[in-house]
């Protein structure tokens, strides 16, 4: 599958799960939701899998913070039925993009014209 990316507004951290594994391993894992001003369905919550991860999204992460999510979506059934996961693997903070102001005299000549 294809690299998925969204832009949005964190707007939840939900606290960190943690675990043992069936093999005995511990494990720990955090949710977090961004808005992404979308008109329908505009929050979407990802889930943060491993330690390092988590601690690399609080170190520079917070609530409000604007961010770019790099994102696997992941799906398995149980008792016939279909879970899905929006597996988060890199979070950064979203970068402005800067607009020149087209209507500006600077940059048009106003003596030119459309051909129609």
């Amino acid at each position: 599958m294809s690299d998925l990316k969204i832009k949005g507004r964190i707007t939840k951290v939900l606290e960190v799960e943690k675990g043992t594994s069936k093999a005995g391993k511990e494990w720990q894992k955090m949710n977090f939701v961004i808005d992404t001003g979308n008109q329908f369905n505009p929050e979407v919550c990802f889930q943060l899998f491993g330690s390092e991860k988590i601690e690399n999204f609080k170190k520079y992460n917070k609530e409000g913070d604007e961010v770019e999510v790099d994102f696997n979506v992941s799906s398995r059934e149980y008792n016939g039925k279909y879970f899905h996961n929006l597996d988060a693997w890199k979070v950064f903070k979203a970068t402005a993009t800067a607009n020149p102001d087209l209507n500006s005299s600077d940059t048009e000549d106003e003596t030119d014209s459309l051909p129609f």
